[in-house]
C-alpha cells in the first residue's frame, strides 16, 4: 500500500454500553488513530444499509458497529441489526466490496482494552486492503436503495447525511 494512507474508521457506538466504553478509552487517556469517528447513537439498528454503502461512498474506509450485543436494552433489536448485518455483508460480498470492512461488535461500558483492540485490527485490515472503491460503494448503494424502495423498507434515509458529514 502507498506510504501516507491513514484508513478512516466510523464507529457507530451505543449510547447505553459501547460509548461509555469508548469515553473510557479518553479518560485513561489512553489514544487511537486521529481519523477514528465515534458516532454516539441511540441503537445501531435504527440506521438502514444505505447508510453504510453511503458512508463507503463518501469516503470511510472501514466501520465498527460497537454494540450492546445480546444486552441491548431495546427488546429485538440487537437481532434484527445482525440480521441487516448479514444482509449487508452479502451485499457487499456479491458487489465486490470486502466484508473486512465492516465488523459488528459488543462493547460493554468498561471494555477499553477491547475497544482499542477493535479499532487496531480494523486498521491493520484496511491498510492490507487499501482505500475503498468509492465508485463501487456507491454503484452498490444505488442498488441497495432501488432494492430497498421495492420492497417498502427504506427506513431512515435521513440518517445517510450524517456519514456524508463525517466523511468529508
Amino acid at each position: 500500500m502507498a506510504d501516507g494512507y491513514t484508513p478512516k474508521i466510523l464507529v457507530l457506538a451505543t449510547e447505553k454500553c459501547a460509548y461509555p466504553g469508548a469515553d473510557a478509552v479518553g479518560k485513561a487517556h489512553l489514544e487511537y488513530p486521529s481519523e477514528v469517528f465515534i458516532l454516539r447513537v441511540l441503537s445501531p439498528v435504527l440506521f438502514p444499509e444505505d447508510f453504510y454503502l453511503r458512508a463507503y461512498s463518501k469516503g470511510i474506509d472501514g466501520i465498527i458497529i460497537a454494540s450492546c450485543g445480546s444486552d441491548c436494552p431495546y427488546h429485538g433489536a440487537y437481532e434484527r441489526l445482525a440480521k441487516r448485518i448479514d444482509d449487508l455483508t452479502l451485499h457487499m460480498k456479491d458487489g465486490g466490496l470486502d466484508i473486512e470492512r465492516i465488523r459488528l461488535t459488543a462493547i460493554c461500558t468498561v471494555c477499553i482494552k477491547a475497544f482499542l483492540k477493535e479499532i487496531a485490527e480494523m486498521e491493520e485490515n484496511l491498510i492490507r486492503l487499501g482505500p475503498v472503491d468509492h465508485s463501487l460503494a456507491e454503484t452498490l448503494r444505488t442498488e441497495s436503495r432501488q432494492r430497498l424502495q421495492f420492497s417498502g423498507r427504506l427506513g431512515l434515509a435521513g440518517n445517510s447525511a450524517t456519514a456524508e458529514r463525517v466523511a468529508l
